[in-house]
Formats: structure tokens, C-alpha cells, sequence
């Protein structure tokens, strides 16, 4: 790299997107990331979302919401007159936090559920995914490689129920 790193972290219901020497980082639990990137132009963006959907009227696009934040994706690609089918896709997250007898889907399997929706329905193939399962999750996404790399942490193997 020859410029220097610019490091953006996500917090919940945030969006970045860019190029150049840029990490996007965040730490999950129950809340879902897509990282997008197109490997011929070298950019890509990460989201961090909360709940699948708002269900009510808005003005402006949340990025606390599946359905909106995939719209905040769409909008960077007409930007960038690029399709979906271009970019390698990434989801992570959509962990259950703690063990529970409810019969009720967890709001992670909700994310995660809403997540393979929306992609599917613009068009985005997955490449690279670690979703469910217990616990929370650490993500880097080097957005001039398209290097995600990820840590688990297992909430149940360190007595967290």
C-alpha cells in the first residue's frame, strides 16, 4: 500500500463504502454485515444491520434495517454503473446471543433469513459466509484485497448463557 490505511468501524446500523486503502471493521452478535466487492474496480462497502425491516413508513434509508441497507448498496452501485452479479458477496453474523427453550425464531435467524432474501432478490451470489450459530463475531474487510477475515467467539465456551 502506498497511501496511508484509513480504518472505518460500524457501529450498529451503519454503512461504508469506498476504495483505496480502506478497512472496515465491527464487531456482531445478533446483527447481520454484507460486505461487497468488486474485484476488478478494487472497491466495496461493508453494512451492519440490526433488524430485517422497518415496517413503517420512512423518509430516509436506515442502515439498521436489511431491506434498506441493501437499497443503500444498490444506490453505490448506480453510482458506479456497476451490476450484482460483479461483485463477490460476504455475510456473516445472525448469532444467537443465548441459549433459550423458545420456540419463537431469534431475531439472528430473522436477520439471517431476511439477508439471503434480499440478496437473492437483487441478483448477488454469495462467496463467503459464517452466519448463526452462538456467539459474536469480529470482522476486518480490506476493501483493496477483499480480504474479510473473521473471529468467533463461541459465548457458550466462556460460560455466557
Amino acid at each position: 500500500m502506498t497511501s496511508q490505511l484509513r480504518e472505518v468501524y460500524l457501529e450498529p446500523g451503519n454503512f461504508c463504502f469506498g476504495e483505496g486503502n480502506l478497512r472496515i471493521t465491527t464487531v456482531l452478535g445478533s446483527c447481520i454485515s454484507i460486505t461487497l466487492w468488486h474485484p476488478l474496480l478494487r472497491h466495496g462497502g461493508m453494512c451492519h444491520f440490526m433488524l430485517p425491516s422497518r415496517n413503517a413508513p420512512h423518509v430516509t434509508l436506515d442502515g439498521k434495517y436489511g431491506d434498506e441497507a441493501i437499497e443503500l448498496f444498490m444506490l453505490e452501485l448506480k453510482k458506479r454503473r456497476t451490476q450484482a452479479e460483479q461483485y463477490q458477496v460476504g455475510l456473516y453474523g445472525g448469532g444467537k446471543m443465548f441459549e433459550t427453550k423458545s420456540s419463537v425464531k431469534d431475531i439472528g435467524w430473522q436477520n439471517i433469513e431476511k439477508a439471503h432474501e434480499l440478496l437473492n432478490g437483487k441478483g448477488f451470489k454469495l462467496v463467503d459466509d459464517h452466519v448463526g450459530s452462538f456467539g459474536r463475531r469480529r470482522l476486518a474487510f480490506d476493501v483493496w484485497s477483499g480480504e474479510v477475515r473473521m473471529v468467533h467467539v463461541d459465548n457458550r465456551k466462556l460460560g455466557a448463557t
